[in-house]
């Protein structure tokens, strides 16, 4: 591990605890704020202790906790001083203002004000988790503090994301069977009204059946964890898993052989189940991308290196086509439903070039514009095109540099350093931004707000700690 001098070598106490609770609240994220923002109004506040522990929470509740964490880290601020923004390349930190700022001025020009002001709330804390990264925690040490928070979220959204899979799945399909076959006896008059309402039960040919559709779909058994859908829980797992290998690694190094591999293994068993589980077909290749650059950067051989590296990439493709072959002999569907939404986010940027339609707003122009037979989305599922589309061209080129200005100074910056946890975190951040050109995890707080605190740590780091052009094992 690379510390700068002028870095303490454990924070006060002020700090450390600080560190903590924004740790548990990012990992409180993960389990109850995992849902797209535009989405808050479809959420209600729990009624009871066993809905608030089962059920997501309102979005709008976690601005306010974060509006509190904002303001109590206003002295660890001040005696952070503003010397690292003054180190801060201009391309890490110039572009992101800019995009934030044309937010506020498409906003005024919006098509939708409840849904605009949402998503600005949202946004705002992005770059707040960001600028914080790279001010307090841009050293191994705190942001392992605040890692150590994420991860047990992290943790308890593997563990549910098992369970749906093995356990929530087949019991609610199989409840659903028996209740078509006993013509809906074994659920209370009261339930089985609220089941038609809300399409579970449908009525054909004068029966009650079970849904089809969603039996498929608990037969297909694709896992969401605590987050909105299959796809965001590869996001997170893309986002977090390598960092979360690298903490355990480093925490139970000590420890004798057999703990420490039993720990590694769990969480690598779960994550890579919660990743083939969730049926994410981008989230499996960027996840065997990644792979080959930890591959490319191991000290191995090169010719052992060569056959690690085929064997992986083979490998890697037979599972994708064996696990897939269903979805591509069915003609791809999610695929050319996502050519629709990129097509109308395109004609949108070009009706609206200079502020859009407005933060968080694609639905209402897609409503107009999609194909008849389409699906109706309510997000581009692509961060970039939505920038274009909801706030122009300058607002989508601002949010566009600033993502390719990290991912190559950064990029360079970890690929020179000894030290893996850093690295490990610029490809869970990598990772992420690349899955943002096929999903929306920028809507989604639980995510946005982790990948924009890590992002930030990154940047900061750059400034603080020299470069290193040897290759170790440290940590």
């Amino acid at each position: 591990m690379i510390v700068s001098p002028s870095t303490p070598a454990a924070p006060d106490s002020y700090r450390r605890l600080w560190l903590v609770f924004y740790g548990l609240f990012l990992g409180l994220t993960l389990l109850k704020f995992g849902n797209p923002v535009i989405l808050d109004r479809q959420i209600p506040p729990p009624s009871s202790m066993a809905e608030a522990l089962s059920q997501p929470w309102p979005l709008r509740w976690s601005f306010g906790i974060f509006v509190l964490l904002a303001f109590a880290s206003v002295p660890l601020v001040r005696r952070a001083g503003g010397s690292r923004w003054r180190r801060l390349p201009c391309s890490l930190w110039v572009p992101l203002l800019l995009w934030l700022g044309w937010q506020f001025l498409s906003a005024s020009q919006t098509v939708d004000g409840a849904l605009t002001t949402l998503t600005l709330w949202h946004l705002v804390g992005v770059v707040t988790a960001y600028a914080l990264g790279v001010i307090l925690w841009s050293d191994a040490p705190a942001l392992r503090w605040v890692l150590a928070g994420v991860l047990v979220g992290f943790c308890f959204c593997l563990m549910r994301a098992t369970t749906q899979r093995l356990v929530e799945f087949p019991a609610d399909r199989e409840i659903l069977l028996e209740g078509q076959n006993t013509g809906w006896t074994n659920f209370p008059p009261a339930v089985v009204a609220t089941m038609k309402l809300e399409g579970t039960i449908l009525h054909t040919n004068g029966v009650d059946i079970a849904n089809p559709l969603i039996l498929s779909k608990l037969e297909r058994g694709r896992v969401h964890g605590t987050l909105v859908y299959p796809n965001a829980l590869a996001g997170a797992v893309l986002l977090l898993l390598p960092v979360a290998l690298q903490l355990v690694g480093s925490v139970t190094r000590d420890q004798r052989p057999v703990i420490r591999w039993a720990a590694l293994g769990l969480l690598g068993a779960l994550g890579f189940a919660a990743l083939l589980w969730s049926g994410s077909k981008s989230g499996w290749l960027i996840a065997l991308a990644a792979s080959v650059a930890v591959l490319f950067r191991l000290p191995l051989p090169r010719r052992f290196k060569l056959g690690l590296l085929l064997t992986l990439v083979g490998g890697g493709l037979l599972v994708f086509g064996l696990r897939f072959q269903g979805y591509f002999a069915a003609g791809a569907t999610s695929v050319g439903a996502r050519f629709d939404y990129w097509r109308a986010a395109a004609q949108t940027a070009l009706d609206y070039p200079l502020t859009g339609t407005g933060p968080g707003t694609f639905q209402r122009p897609y409503a107009r514009l999609k194909s008849p037979e389409a699906e109706m989305a309510r997000l581009v599922h692509n961060d970039y095109l939505e920038q274009f589309s909801d706030s122009g061209w300058v607002g989508g080129l601002a949010y566009l540099g600033w993502a390719v200005g990290w991912l190559g100074l950064v990029g360079m910056w970890t690929w020179r350093q000894a030290d893996w946890f850093w690295f490990s975190a610029f490809l869970g951040v990598a990772a992420w931004l690349i899955q943002g050109l096929s999903e929306f995890g920028l809507y989604v707080p639980a995510l946005a707000w982790t990948a924009f605190t890590l992002a930030g740590a990154l940047a900061g780091a750059t400034t603080q700690l020299p470069d290193s052009s040897s290759r170790s094992k440290a940590n």
